[in-house]
């Protein structure tokens, strides 16, 4: 009486087990041989674009048929323009991923919604290379010392666009805490924007990502080079806080300030996300998330980024996911005072 019903999931079973080897070849025919596009929304040069081609690099090791991923550059709008490309240019069988900025993830969100054509509920998250902090830094010999200054002098601050962290974080600080910072807007990107504080053509920048500048700019650790003011994330970072520097957050006078701060600086848990476009097959995806969490795991990548003083902490792209979701549903009355405090006004 039982041998029917056995027979019966046996088959299953094989018929399971078929599936998914047929999956997986489909996958190893379909990356052999292939060249992948690694799109950076960013300049050469900087932090992102030295993660991505770190990623494009070693992860094809890890996507069965080891294809080639090649790294192209399309900076503009706060990566907005790589975000756009991503949503409804690339192909959709993926062989193109995106690396841009966390503003680019919010914008749509927390920016002029007319200014984007991305819904990023509907992007797919591989995952992100780190769960970041932001700081504020300065020039040591600037009037302004310590963060607690910013309340009654001014700074004058390298930016770059709408969308880009070096403009909304400063703003966000002006608005919602009542600091002076008096930004300098259009730098074409990071490294415009650190090589113009060398010159002294301004005092410092926001946004700034604590892991960007220990890469790039390892000698700004001096404090008789440059001050690091405030730590402009939900959390600290250890090393920042054994430096002594505050958090933006404790300074929030209200509740709802708080909540704004919280949800403004959620996007920092996905620092450097990497995208593929809606409706790419979900094994592929699965794939690619695969693909992406070993290659953050893999010797020789933790090797070169010790070289290059990059800090990994990966964020798997279904938690991304899921946060992504979270703020794009928070309340209305929090999402309406963030897009305000996002506005720019000379202080």
């Amino acid at each position: 009486m039982q041998t029917k019903p056995i027979l019966c999931v046996l088959a299953g079973a094989a018929l399971a087990l078929v599936g998914t080897s047929a999956q997986a070849q489909d996958a190893a025919q379909f990356y052999a041989g292939r060249t992948m596009d690694m799109v950076i929304g960013a300049g050469p040069g900087g932090g992102f674009d030295i993660y991505a081609r770190l990623f494009s690099k070693h992860m094809g090791n890890h996507i069965p048929g080891k294809p080639t991923l090649v790294s192209k550059n399309l900076p503009g709008a706060g990566s907005n323009k790589t975000a756009q490309f991503i949503y409804a240019q690339a192909p959709k069988d993926g062989s193109t991923i995106g690396a841009v900025f966390p503003g680019a993830i919010v914008q749509p969100l927390l920016g002029d919604p007319k200014a984007v054509q991305h819904d990023s509920t509907k992007l797919i998250y591989l995952g992100s290379a780190n769960n970041e902090v932001a700081i504020t830094v300065i020039r040591a010999d600037a009037p302004v010392k310590a963060f607690k200054d910013l309340f009654s002098k001014e700074m004058i601050s390298a930016a770059s666009q709408a969308g880009g962290s070096s403009r909304d974080f400063p703003s966000v600080l002006n608005n919602v805490l009542g600091t002076k910072i008096d930004l300098v807007s259009g730098y074409p990107g990071t490294k415009e924007m650190t090589l113009a504080i060398e010159r002294n053509e301004v005092q410092g920048t926001g946004g700034y990502l604590w892991s960007s500048l220990k890469t790039q700019n390892p000698e700004w650790l001096d404090p008789a080079k440059m001050r690091i003011l405030v730590q402009e994330a939900i959390k600290g970072n250890a090393e920042l806080t054994k430096r002594g520097v505050p958090v933006a957050m404790d300074f929030a006078k209200t509740a709802e300030d708080k909540q704004v701060l919280e949800l403004f600086y959620g996007q920092l848990m996905f620092g450097r996300p990497y995208i593929l476009p809606p409706g790419t097959p979900s094994d592929r995806v699965k794939t690619l998330r695969a693909a992406f969490t070993a290659t953050a795991k893999d010797k020789a990548f933790l090797q070169d980024a010790a070289k290059a003083r990059l800090e990994v902490d990966p964020v798997s792209g279904e938690e991304v996911q899921a946060l992504v979701n979270k703020m794009f549903g928070a309340p209305q009355n929090i999402i309406a005072r963030a897009k305000e405090a996002m506005a720019y006004k000379k202080p």
